[in-house]
């Protein structure tokens, strides 16, 4: 395992100008959740995906994450030439903020943060990260002691602590109070500005001052032919 402050990241990580989707299609359980869906975002410009509850907003981030399957039409992920990043590399390229935070409840919160970082590489330092977001205080507490919104500030440290190019987040201000809010807008204006990809879905106007916008309409259920 690399040690902390080794730049794997720097090595591993191919440069990323653009990421887009066409034609894409997505089935859940026997039911369409995309259907025919394009999209392109740009490094220095994030793309901002809304729309109702239902409408597929989690399940296009977790479709360009690699964690669900689409049926059809292509998701490419690019470089300033124009030519696809290889497959091989798209594991080191984004940074992934679900739902769910990904703090394991019996390490401390630094040790969190350094887990994170002993695996992907150093950006910069832990210490750091948990200034920005705030959260000094709460350096040597267990996961397990933390407030939901305390978790999402660790999981936000997260991105700070070792590079990727592709900011993948879902609802990143769930859970937050409107400090927390403002950290996250700034934080993504921050990458955005470094030229770094965002892709984002919120309920909230994040005010970000240059944005791309993605509006996903919900669909009627439609049953797979034959049945689920």
């Amino acid at each position: 395992m690399a040690q902390t402050g080794e730049p794997l990241m720097a090595e591993r990580c191919p440069p990323l100008f653009k990421l887009s989707g066409e034609g894409l299609t997505c089935l859940r359980g026997g039911r369409v959740v995309l259907q025919d869906l394009s999209f392109e975002a740009i490094a220095g410009r994030p793309l901002v995906v809304t729309g109702p509850n239902g409408a597929g907003k989690s399940t296009l981030l977790r479709l360009v994450a690699g964690l669900v399957s689409y049926q059809a039409g292509t998701l490419l992920f690019a470089g300033a030439d124009g030519a696809p990043v290889s497959d091989e590399s798209n594991g080191y390229l984004m940074h992934y903020l679900g739902h769910q935070d990904a703090v394991k409840p019996a390490l401390t919160v630094v040790e969190n943060l350094t887990y994170w970082q002993r695996l992907y590489g150093a950006r910069v330092s832990v210490g750091e990260a948990l200034g920005q977001l705030g959260i000094t205080f709460l350096a040597d507490v267990p996961g397990q002691f933390l407030s939901a919104g305390q978790k999402r500030r660790v999981n936000l440290a997260r991105l700070l602590v070792s590079h990727r190019p592709l900011w993948v987040l879902d609802e990143p201000t769930a859970s937050l109070d409107q400090e927390g809010a403002e950290i996250v807008r700034g934080l993504i204006q921050r990458h955005s500005a470094e030229g770094g990809l965002t892709l984002v879905t919120t309920h909230l106007d994040l005010g970000l001052e240059a944005q791309d916008s993605l509006k996903i309409a919900r669909l009627s259920d439609v049953p797979l032919e034959g049945g689920a």
